[in-house]
Formats: structure tokens, C-alpha cells, sequence
């Protein structure tokens, strides 16, 4: 390490953000070493050391041969300065060393205000911000997770993105460049070559042309390279690589405990959810795999809780048998088991008998709408009676602690969908109180949270406006207005934060002017209130000439060509369509473990589109 640093960390807010050395940080020697990997997390240590994702790849990577794996987050706003102010470059936290020691720079995309940061993170440690600028093999920046569904507003940034699940494509990938870096081989034939790899999608290879209207004309592929892209996907979750141990970090993180993973996909098909559709198709874990990778964690991390993580565990169709497993040996041990992604339907006495084994804390649902009728166009398939059965089945076993997140702007609402909202959580409040098993001596808390919708590509809303800025501010006021109880809170998200998330989440090439205009202006750490510019932001597309409304507000056709339809993550536009016009006529889908709405996942051969359904039900 810089010796300077130590100086740098007694002025700075939590310097434990950046001095590495954790249990089960891997170090290596760099002589051994032909390839170094920089995991960069375009947001705070506490927030990158949260994601199971990066946790996951961190060990793939570091299990090959020659390949070091290195984590770097986006320092806060008071290191920047002091790196700054002392001429240092950002730095990985295992060797110390400058990111622009590494050969591949590679970013995971979790949120599109976090983009700003990408740049900046590259800015610090002398990076040429734009692919055009990076001409040797050195410094390849590389992106993948959920954002590089839709890349296009980092295309003039980022050499390359991986489509999909990282464990294989990654190593194939660095495989590749190995070859390439010990040949000394052009950037431009290796670019060539990695677009070859099934799931690397390299946007310089790719052509887009415009109408006069600003839609899209064309998207038009360079020799040799394919059409579509498809997404990569691990069918067998029980025989893939999943870290034994995770770094542990020296101060409080936004998820500080152990994390297992028990199934990748959702059989829901809600038709706001982004995740449901890319994710897909549904495959579970054993029950025997989850038991052991949970001990091995606990073991060797010594975490006292471990947290069940999925899109919708409550899905698992093993969920009972696992807990009872895992409660042989995480109740004597005192290990709490936590399940982050319950569903109202299928909440039951004997789920919450074995979750509050140990420790007992807030439930959390999520339905989404305030009426019957809104959640129906979503394709919820939740209905208030199961909501209300299950927060009774939570007060009768010691809760008093509920948080409701719903959207606020969802397509056809009205309303009186933003009163039901408020309805529905002082029904909540009241089912409390009426309940002869409530806690004695306790009242309750309700929370209602509601985000502003977001149109996301790969949903059956892909193709509709979202709210402007004022739509949003009136059902907010309106929102608030409705709520009488003081058992009953309420907050939401910023209409001006989902506002330009929208424009990003849909946007094309011509976004990345604004982002360089955007970062130049002082732009990063948009997700967080203390930093979020609305007046910068809107500063650089007035300065670049670009009207974000054109993205975020404006309808589009079934038959215009959208920025991502060369990227096929294996659910068809024709059945997004169909579910689209469902959603208008109020018309539900069944999940995919009821019946197979032909949503085009079943192309990957496996998971729960090819198992025996009878089994599923």
C-alpha cells in the first residue's frame, strides 16, 4: 500500500471503505500472476460488499490458474477529494495497486444511476474514458449484470458486456485474452474473436442508424459477428461454483451476514418486473447443496445469520424440508435464518413457526398495487384476502412490524389506485388491533413505501410512457393526503430520481454524450440523495442537445425497433406483446409452475420449462 494512504484514511468518514486486508481476501503473488481483474462496484464498499454477485465471481475468478481477482468500489465524496488532492490513483483493495496496473476492468451494472460513477471511477485512476481513446489491449473495460440488458448508453464506454450469468463466459473471456495479451495481439482482433463467444456482445461491432423521427432505423451487425446476442445461462445450480467463504469486512454493510443462494428466475411473471423476465427460466437448488453451502459460510465466516436469497424464495418447492434441515443445526448454534423475499400467497403458521426460531424481525410484501383491479393489469395475482390472511398469521405469532411496498404510475392507474394504497395499509393497521392473538402490550407499525415505475426493457411494459416528473408529485400528494392513522407511515421515492432511471433504463447511443457531459458537470453517486443533481443533470442534456422525455415519457409501437433487439434473453417480443395486451384487458397470466405461457425460455432446455409439471403444482 501507499504509505501516503494511511494519512489519507485518518481524514476521511469510515476509512475501513478502503484499507482491505478482510478474512478471506485473497492475496497472490504477482509474479505467479499473468492476468489481474479488477471487479469494480460503481457505488460504496457498503453497498458492493452487499451483492451476492460480485461475492460469487470474486471466487471463480480467483480459482484460475495465473488470474488474481481484485475488488474496487467508488470511493465516497471525502476520499475522492483526498485522493485527489494527493495526486493517487484509485486502487484495488487487496495489493494497493492503481487500477490502471490491470489488464481487464470489469464493472457490474445494478442500477442506472450508477453509471455517472463508472466514469468517474475510470477518471481517477487516468483511464481514457471512451473506448475510441483506449487503443492498446491494456486497460479492456468490460460490464455485465441486469443493466447490460439494455447497454446501449455505455456503448461509447465499455469495450465489451457479458449478456447474462458470469461464471463460464467470464472465464471463457479471460481465457481469450490471455492468448491474446501473450501473442500481443491488436485490441481490434481480439474484440473480433470475443464477440464469438456466446453471451459477449461488443456494441463497436454493431451499426445503429436513425429515422427523422429519432426511433431507431436500424441495428446493423459487422461481418462475421452474430445478429443476436443471447444471453448465457447455468442450468445446473447444484453442480456450479459457489464460494465456501466470503470476505468479511471490518465495518457494518448493508447485508452483513452470510448470503445462500437457493434459486435464480421466478415463476411469477409480474409484468413490471424487469428480473422475472431475464432471469429466466426457474431452477431450484437442492435442499442438501443450500445446507451445506450454508454451513461452510457460517464456518467460515462466522456470521450468525444467513439470509435465503432469491427473487421469491417462498417459491422453492422444498422450501419446508429445507428450513426444517437447516434448523438441525442453526438453532443450537444460535444462527438465525432470515427469507428476504416472502409472498403474501404462500406465508403460512408453519413458515413462520420455523423463521422466528431464533430472532424475529419486520415481515416485508409487496403488493404492489393498491386495488384488485391494478393488480390484475400487473399480473400480481395477489389478492387483498390473501394479504390480510397473512398479516393476521403474522400477528398471531408475535409480529408487529409490516412493511407494504407498492409503484406509484403504473399503466391505466387512476386514483383511486393511489387511495387504495392507503386503504389497504390502514386495513393492515386495523387487522392488527382486531386480532385476539396480537402481541399484548404492543402496538403496531405499518409502513408503506412507493417507488415510481419504471418501464424496463424485456417487460410486457417496455413499451409504455412513464409518468412525468408532475404526474408523479400529484399522486405522491395524494398519497400522503390519504393517510389518517399515525400507526400508519408513508414515504416514496423521488419523481425526479425515477424520472431520469426511466430514461437511462430505455435509452440508446445517444445517451453516452450526455453521461461524459453529465460526469464533466460534477455527476456521480445519483442514487443517493446528498449527491443527486437534478438541475446538473438536466444542464447536460440541454447542453447536449438531447430531450429526455423522448425516452422516458413517449409511448413506443409494437413494430419500432427498440436499442436492445439484437440482444435475445430468451423471452420472445411476440409473447411481451401478448402479455402487454393482457394487461389492458385485466386479464391475468397463470405462473409458470400452473401452466407454460410460451414465453420462449424453454429454448435453454431446461429448469422448470422442461421438469415434469405435475410435480409443481
Amino acid at each position: 500500500m501507499n504509505p501516503q494512504l494511511e494519512k489519507i484514511w485518518m481524514k476521511v468518514q469510515k476509512p475501513g471503505r478502503y484499507t482491505g486486508g478482510e478474512l478471506n481476501s485473497v492475496i497472490k503473488n504477482k509474479e505467479e500472476v499473468d492476468i489481474r481483474f479488477a471487479f469494480c462496484f460503481p457505488d460504496t464498499y457498503e453497498v458492493g460488499m452487499s451483492h451476492l454477485g460480485m461475492k460469487i465471481l470474486y471466487g471463480v475468478l480467483n480459482d484460475m490458474e495465473g488470474v488474481w481477482c481484485e475488488r474496487v468500489f467508488a470511493p465516497w465524496i471525502d476520499m475522492e477529494e483526498e485522493l485527489r488532492s494527493a495526486g493517487i490513483d484509485l486502487y484495488a483493495l487487496e495489493s494497493g495497486d492503481s487500477l490502471s496496473l490491470f489488464d481487464i476492468i470489469g464493472f457490474t451494472l445494478q442500477y442506472e444511476l450508477s453509471y455517472t460513477n463508472v466514469l468517474n471511477m475510470l477518471e481517477l485512476a487516468g483511464i481514457p474514458l471512451l473506448c475510441s481513446e483506449r487503443k492498446g489491449l491494456e486497460h479492456l473495460v468490460v460490464a455485465g449484470g441486469p443493466c447490460a440488458c439494455n447497454p446501449e448508453p455505455l456503448a461509447d464506454f465499455v469495450d465489451l458486456f457479458f449478456l447474462g450469468e458470469g461464471e463460464e463466459v467470464d472465464c471463457e473471456l479471460i481465457e481469450l485474452y490471455r492468448e491474446y495479451k501473450k501473442k500481443k495481439g491488436r485490441k481490434e482482433d481480439f474484440l473480433r474473436e470475443a464477440a464469438k463467444i456466446p453471451g459477449v456482445y461488443v456494441p463497436s461491432l454493431y451499426h445503429v442508424s436513425y429515422q427523422e423521427d429519432g426511433t431507431i432505423q436500424a441495428i446493423e451487425p459487422e461481418q462475421g459477428v452474430p445478429s443476436k446476442i443471447t444471453k448465457r445461462v447455468m442450468m445446473d445450480l447444484d453442480s456450479i461454483y459457489f464460494p465456501d467463504r466470503f470476505v468479511v469486512p471490518y465495518l457494518d454493510i448493508v447485508h452483513n451476514r452470510a448470503v445462500a443462494e437457493v434459486l435464480r428466475g421466478c415463476i411469477r411473471g409480474c409484468r413490471f418486473c424487469q428480473a422475472g423476465f431475464i432471469y429466466r427460466p426457474f431452477r431450484e437448488k437442492s435442499v442438501s447443496t443450500i445446507d451445506k453451502q450454508c454451513r461452510d459460510l457460517c464456518e467460515n465466516t462466522g456470521y450468525d445469520e444467513i439470509s435465503l436469497s432469491s427473487l421469491s424464495t417462498s417459491d422453492h418447492r422444498n422450501l419446508n424440508p429445507l428450513l426444517d434441515q437447516l434448523l438441525t443445526w442453526t438453532k443450537d448454534e444460535k444462527i438465525g435464518v432470515s427469507l428476504p423475499s416472502l409472498r403474501v400467497d404462500n406465508f403460512s403458521t408453519d413458515m413462520m413457526s420455523k423463521i422466528k426460531t431464533v430472532r424475529r424481525s419486520g415481515l416485508t410484501f409487496a403488493p404492489e398495487a393498491g386495488t384488485q383491479r391494478l393488480r390484475n393489469v400487473i399480473n400480481k395475482n395477489v389478492t387483498e384476502e390473501q394479504l390480510m390472511k397473512t398479516v393476521e398469521t403474522a400477528f398471531r405469532g408475535g409480529w408487529n412490524s409490516v412493511k407494504l411496498y407498492f409503484m406509484i404510475g403504473l399503466p391505466t392507474e387512476t386514483m383511486e389506485d393511489i387511495e387504495g394504497i392507503a386503504e389497504l395499509g390502514q386495513k393492515v393497521v386495523d387487522a392488527f388491533y382486531t386480532n385476539p392473538d396480537k402481541p399484548k402490550g404492543k402496538g403496531v407499525s405499518v409502513t408503506v413505501s412507493a417507488s415510481g415505475f419504471v418501464p424496463k426493457p424485456f417487460t410486457p411494459f417496455q413499451w409504455e410512457p412513464q409518468d412525468t416528473v408532475e404526474m408523479f408529485r400529484e399522486k405522491q400528494k395524494h398519497l400522503v393526503n390519504c393517510v389518517k392513522s399515525r400507526k400508519l407511515s408513508c414515504n416514496y421515492h423521488e419523481a425526479v430520481v425515477s424520472f431520469l432511471e426511466g430514461v437511462f433504463a430505455r435509452g440508446d447511443r445517444r445517451l453516452g454524450k450526455v453521461l461524459l457531459e453529465a460526469h464533466r458537470l460534477g455527476c456521480r453517486f445519483d442514487g443517493w440523495n446528498d449527491c443527486f443533481s437534478y438541475t446538473k443533470w438536466m444542464q447536460a442534456f440541454e447542453n447536449c442537445g438531447v430531450d429526455p422525455a423522448f425516452y422516458a415519457n413517449r409511448r413506443r409501437s409494437f413494430d419500432e425497433i427498440l436499442p436492445w433487439d439484437h440482444l435475445d434473453y430468451g423471452v420472445t417480443k411476440e409473447f411481451l406483446i401478448r402479455e402487454c395486451k393482457k394487461a389492458y384487458a385485466n386479464e391475468t397470466s397463470p405462473n409458470c409452475a400452473e401452466s407454460c405461457s410460451a414465453c420462449g425460455a424453454a429454448c435453454f432446455k431446461g429448469g422448470i420449462c422442461v421438469e415434469d409439471r405435475k410435480n409443481l403444482v
